[in-house]
This record gives C-alpha cells, structure tokens and sequence, in this order.
C-alpha cells in the first residue's frame, strides 16, 4: 500500500469566499485509485467540480466532471451533479486517480519474447501482468518491462506506453505484438485499426454451446451500475458493435471433484472481428456459458485436488498479419502457459 498523504487544516489558506478545509481526512491509497474526503465550513458560490479542482491539484476541471458523471463523486453519501454548490457541513467524498508520476521506472520484469527483429518484437504475455501504466499503476506493468529490455520502441502512443499497439487483460495470456519504430508502429496500427489482423484466443467455459460454431454479435458499452464493467448494450444507449465468431474444439464432462470442478465443459476457438474491451468475457458470459474462472462475468474459479485456477481461462493464441518491413504475411503462435496446460489436461482425463 502506498503511503498516506495527509491534508492538515495549516495547509490551506480562506480564498475570497472565505472557504477553507479544516479537518480534511487522510487519503487512502488502493493502488490504483485514492479516496478523499473534505468537510466545507460554509456556503459556497462555486460549484463543487471546481471545488475540488482547487483541493486536488493534479484533476482538472474536466477530469473532476468525469468522475462526478461516472458516480464517484458523492456529497454527505449521494451521487450529486457537477452543478451542485457545496453547503456548510457538508461531507464531500471523491473516488480519483491518485497524482501521476513524472518517469517511467524500469524493471526487470521476465519477458518470453516469441519473435523479435529490428522492427518489432512478439511476446507471450504472463497472467497477472498489466500491459501499460495506468490510473495510479506506474509500477509493475509490461511497459516498466519493456523499458528495462531495451531503449528502441515507438513514441506513437507516449512515453507511458511506448511500443504498445494493443492490450489483454490483466489475467489474459499470450501473443501481443510491440512496436520499435514510429513507421513500423504506423504499419501495424493501421492493419488493426481496418481488422485485416487476424487473432486467435482459445477459452475454456463452462457448459457446453448448443451449436458447435457461431457468431455472437452484440454490441458492447460500459455496464451501468458497475463502472469496472462491461456488458452488452444497445447502440442507442452507448454500446458500439462488437462481433465474436467461436468454434467448439473439445467438450469435456468433468467429476474429479464434488467441489467446483465438476460439471461440463468446452474448449472454444475465439476469433474476434471487433476489439472492445472485455468483448469475449462479455459475450460468453452473456451467451450462457462464462469462461471457467472469470468470476467478475459469472465464471467459477476451478478446484480439483491440489490444482486451483483463479483467473480467466483465456489465451490469446495465434495472431496473423503483414510484417511491416518485408509486407509479407506472418503467423505467430504462443504455447499454452502452465496453469491452463494444466487445466486441460484434468478435463481431458475426466472426459466421457
């Protein structure tokens, strides 16, 4: 946990309407957010985004006005409107990205580099690893990885994710590809951004679709009521179209347990068309048969004997494009990691 920063009542002095913060509390860090809370002496004129534009230095206004939307503004325990003007007494609480860092820190983080040339390099990404710095994780990340690797990656996107072209969740493992030009960078971009890429994701889920091969279309937007979230939306409430095609490589019945690892099983083949956020977690989960251990979408964590898989069983396999230097077609693949080797291998030994 990170330290605490601490508001004191000497810290602040009475601007012209007399407003100052006599016992702000103590913030409290979680890693990639912090919590503050402020008790206003009086009435004020202003507006409560830009009261807290002036308590919190590193927000702007308008990044103050996101959080209010999104709900993680509240006065005295309720949602409340940028408009709203701060009363005496009042118990202003803000959920924010705590302040940035000003340099990116390498670390010598393992990388299983998969193909690497002048260009650009491919990588089996681990469970467990955050691709790029973000909201408050300036540590820890593939990018504080890449940093420590070598100095040669793309500005495209920034200092903060040089190289990156595109991301996988969290717990998601396998192939990404990491820019070391701006132009080789540019050329690849540009193949994602008009979906001539071709990417394979294997997935096991739980329960068994009832047609051997699909296409689940069904646009995607953010979850209403849970902001870490996504969920299928229509397009006129904010959902942007988001298109899965699958096919069933193997089903498996599983009773090694009584516990959470029995019942059945399928290992999919996942060829997304589109690339929303969480789009095959999403999709699987909305179609009735969430990704084995995906417990934010409604998989269970797996148990049999000794073994536990406590993240999504989701492995970005394969991936197909044009290399941006000789334009000629590439496929590269990224081996199975141990724990969903693991996993296959009970399921196929309990197989009827």
């Amino acid at each position: 946990m990170a330290s605490l920063d601490t508001d004191h009542p000497d810290d602040f002095e009475p601007n012209d309407e007399g407003d100052f913060l006599p016992d702000a509390a103590e913030d409290e860090s979680e890693g990639d957010v912090k919590h503050f809370r402020f008790r206003v002496s009086k009435n004020l004129t202003r507006r409560v985004d830009q009261y807290l534009t002036d308590r919190v230095s590193h927000l702007s206004r308008a990044a103050v006005q996101r959080l209010i939307d999104e709900g993680m503004v509240k006065v005295n325990g309720r949602v409340i409107k940028a408009s709203y003007h701060p009363r005496a007494g009042d118990i202003v609480q803000m959920v924010a990205p705590p302040q940035p860092v000003t340099e990116l820190v390498p670390e010598p983080i393992p990388l299983d580099i998969i193909y690497e040339d002048e260009l650009f390099l491919a990588l089996n990404k681990q469970a467990g690893l955050i691709v790029h710095p973000a909201r408050g994780r300036w540590t820890g990340t593939l990018v504080n990885g890449l940093a420590y690797y070598g100095q040669k990656w793309s500005t495209v996107n920034g200092a903060w994710r040089p190289g990156i072209l595109h991301r996988l969740d969290r717990n998601t493992t396998g192939v990404m590809l990491v820019a070391k030009s701006d132009e080789a960078h540019w050329r690849l971009a540009r193949q994602f951004e008009n979906r001539t890429i071709q990417k394979t994701y294997l997935a096991v889920v739980h329960g068994v679709p009832p047609l051997l091969a699909d296409v689940i279309d069904m646009p995607i937007g953010r979850d209403r009521y849970v902001r870490e979230k996504q969920a299928v939306r229509k397009v006129e409430h904010g959902g942007r179209q988001a298109i899965t095609k699958y096919e069933v490589l193997d089903i498996f019945e599983q009773a090694v347990t009584a516990g959470q690892g029995s019942g059945r099983f399928a290992l999919l083949q996942l060829s997304p068309k589109t690339g929303r956020t969480h789009q095959l977690r999403v999709h699987l989960s909305t179609r009735g048969y969430p990704i084995v251990g995906d417990t934010v979408y409604g998989g269970r964590v797996f148990e049999a004997g000794a073994f536990r898989l406590e993240r999504q069983a989701l492995h970005a396999y394969e991936i197909t494009f044009v290399h941006p230097g000789t334009f000629q077609q590439m496929t590269l693949q990224a081996p199975l990691p141990g724990d969903l080797a693991t996993l296959l291998q009970i399921l196929r030994s309990g197989r009827v």
